[in-house]
């Protein structure tokens, strides 16, 4: 499975401190501070060890809930007004990366592991879609990091694992909580490879594609053609497509993945929304959420799209000079988080008028 054999790709030891920080070298957003184990809400335990999605618990983001993805960024709380016409579907990345951690899924009650991807992956990127759509985020046993590092026969039982419980949560959501309602499907890193998975198996070719408003798969590379009917968004305002980027620093190719890739990946310029490789400079970047959630950093990236990945400016912030890592994974959302806001809302606009017709 092509997916599977570059796999390796998407997760780099740069990032192994924590998956919510946006580059190395700049200071953690001050929830790094935060002892997780001990936040009372965290406390429930599995009996079985297999998550029940009846129970909100298993859920890191549910509409019925109080939860990070809430969170609006104090720029947008004036002029925000929650309209929720589609559902998100949204699969966290790789929270499970502790080197000194045995195993080699993540325990569903894990208090720790569950607040740092609720603190991370739900507060600076499922957050972006708030004000357009109801948050749905499974929390499921995700396969640790190390698991990409490994031969392949040996991580899949880990994988199908993590896979087996996004599958389960995606259909206790649409037996019960989607009621017919537009999806967006989304996610980064190891959640991607689920996404992708997910969508091959319900919704390209099947019927479910009349709900597909489009689908953000970020982090990981994606073959153009890995679905037989989904095809790459060639806009701003497609629908029933997908769009997915990897970030780097311009001129930038990894020489241990990247560069020896056989394949060509689909890559979508997240600041004009095209394939194409013209030079979007920062000046189109509607700005980036970074460690400081409340604050929005406008012109933070310019975007350009090489071969196989989406290259950018070094992150124009104040002691930029500092940041070396030229590998830019952990902010393939936040950095254009105002951009990909706007776009959902524009999109979701086309597909209810679609409807219509």
């Amino acid at each position: 499975m092509v997916m599977k054999k570059y796999k390796s790709y998407f997760l780099f030891k740069a990032i192994l401190p924590a998956i919510f920080l946006f580059f190395s070298g700049l200071v953690l957003n001050s929830c790094s501070k935060t002892n997780y184990s001990t936040l009372p809400v965290y406390q429930f335990k599995a009996k079985s060890g297999v998550p029940d999605y009846s129970n909100l618990d298993y859920w890191a983001a549910h509409p019925w809930k109080k939860d990070p993805s809430d969170s609006v960024p104090s720029p947008l709380q004036k002029n925000y007004q929650p309209d929720s016409v589609a559902d998100v579907f949204f699969i966290h990345p790789t929270t499970l990366t502790d080197n000194n951690d045995q195993r080699w899924n993540a325990d569903i009650d894990d208090a720790k592991i569950n607040a740092k991807t609720d603190y991370s992956s739900m507060l600076y990127q499922a957050s972006v879609f708030n004000e357009h759509c109801r948050v749905f985020a499974p929390r499921y046993r995700q396969a640790h990091l190390k698991s990409f590092y490994i031969q392949d026969s040996v991580s899949e039982p880990y994988f199908n694992l993590a896979y087996e419980d996004v599958r389960a949560a995606f259909l206790y959501y649409l037996k019960y909580l989607n009621k017919g309602r537009p999806i967006i499907i989304a996610s980064h890193s190891q959640g991607t490879k689920h996404a992708a998975r997910l969508m091959k198996e319900f919704f390209d070719g099947k019927e479910l594609y009349k709900q597909l408003v489009c689908a953000y798969i970020v982090g990981l590379p994606v073959p153009k053609d890995y679905f037989t009917h989904i095809t790459v968004c060639k806009d701003s305002l497609s629908t029933g497509c997908f769009v997915s980027w990897r970030t780097f620093k311009s001129g930038y190719i990894d020489p241990a993945f990247v560069a020896k890739e056989k394949f060509e990946a689909a890559v979508v310029n997240p600041l004009v929304w095209t394939t194409d490789n013209n030079y979007s400079s920062p000046s189109y970047n509607k700005g980036g959420v970074l460690t400081h959630f409340n604050k929005i950093v406008p012109h933070v990236v310019s975007a350009r799209i090489h071969q196989n990945v989406l290259w950018s400016c070094k992150p124009r912030i104040f002691g930029k000079i500092f940041i070396h890592k030229k590998n830019y994974h952990v902010g393939d959302i936040n950095l254009f988080y105002m951009n990909i806001r706007e776009n959902i809302a524009g999109r979701i606009k086309v597909y209810s008028t679609q409807q219509h017709l």
